[in-house]
């Protein structure tokens, strides 16, 4: 949809291309930004930064992207229709992020401005996070963490708080993409068997390496699903793709983790269950109305809740940064920037 966006640009402001030098743009950066990176674009562009690293409100950014050229927003916030028609003078928006569900494509696409994300340098950092939530919630590591600190450990016991080993277990990965493949990889090192769900069916090769099996059928994979990991990208397809009626296909035994995006899982319906103990547990990195966290999860025993910090890592934000530099730099020269948006995607 996004492939004749940037030769649209050129053509109806070619001139001001030609003649406007990387100092004449005006870059409006939502949030507080590695210090590394900031400093780099302050060397080249004129950037309306954001000391106070408070989330700007709906009104705050209608008002400030008036007269900005470039915006570099974050996936919490939300750039819809009407705020992208405030920037009067808007041709790209460089998102700090690799998901872009939060921009409204269309009306970018209607504007004639560019949309880039941050591909590829998030990968191993959420791989890590998600085998870290699964080995907490297979051997219950805040439930024993939990009577050490309250004072209620006597000592070792041959019953006291087991939990279960990785090896052996069906690992259900919906979305095997880059980061799907890093989860797959961890886990069959440990001795989980690889099972997946995607669009498209991988190659026998990359099926081979990771010794996976595919799964057209979504419903069955997860009905033998001991763990499963979610890693498609939000879209009005996967909106609820684990719904009510298929969290019911769960084992009384599954573990659910999602480092992808809340909208994917009926968050109400989940949460009943957890606190039903009718599944075995959840490690949930996002949350369907964020910041806000359905309440009883909040009271469910063998979960573990994180604030959206699957790429929080130095490393990982100093390289989603430098993709947000690339992707101005190439559009600030007249050249189509390396991380154009076209088409929806896996992570």
């Amino acid at each position: 949809m996004f492939g004749d966006i940037f030769n649209n640009v050129q053509k109806k402001e070619k001139k001001k291309i030609i003649f406007m030098t990387s100092n004449n743009f005006i870059i409006l950066i939502t949030r507080k930004l590695p210090e590394k990176i900031e400093k780099k674009l302050k060397q080249n562009f004129k950037v309306i930064d954001n000391k106070s690293d408070r989330r700007l409100s709906y009104s705050e950014l209608k008002k400030k992207i008036q007269n900005v050229d470039i915006l570099v927003p974050c996936v919490s916030d939300t750039i819809d229709g009407s705020i992208i028609k405030s920037g009067k003078k808007l041709k790209l928006i460089a998102n700090f992020g690799n998901g872009v569900d939060n921009l409204d494509l269309v009306t970018a696409n209607e504007n004639n401005i560019l949309v880039t994300n941050t591909p590829d340098v998030l990968t191993e950092d959420t791989a890590d996070l998600v085998l870290t939530m699964i080995l907490m919630i297979s051997r219950k590591v805040i439930d024993a963490q939990k009577k050490l600190l309250t004072g209620n450990w006597s000592g070792w016991g041959p019953s006291e708080t087991m939990g279960k080993r990785i090896k052996g277990q069906n690992i259900g990965i919906i979305g095997m993409g880059r980061i799907g493949c890093a989860v797959a990889h961890r886990l069959k090192v440990i001795g989980g068997k690889i099972l997946y769900h995607n669009r498209k069916r991988l190659s026998k090769s990359i099926e081979k390496q990771y010794s996976a099996k595919y799964f057209s059928d979504l419903d069955l994979m997860i009905s033998i699903s001991d763990i499963i990991s979610i890693h498609c990208p939000y879209t009005p397809e996967t909106f609820h793709l684990l719904s009510k009626k298929r969290l019911k296909l769960l084992k009384k035994n599954c573990i659910i983790i999602n480092t992808s995006r809340g909208e994917i899982i009926d968050e109400q319906a989940l949460a009943v269950l957890l606190y039903r103990k009718r599944i075995g547990g959840a490690g949930l990195d996002v949350f369907e109305h964020e910041p806000q966290i359905t309440p009883s999860l909040l009271e469910s025993q063998n979960v573990v809740l994180l604030p959206h910090i699957s790429s929080a890592t130095l490393e990982s934000r100093e390289a989603m940064g430098e993709r947000v530099i690339k992707n101005i730099q190439f559009f600030a020269k007249g050249r189509t920037p390396p991380d154009l948006v076209k088409k929806p995607f896996f992570d």
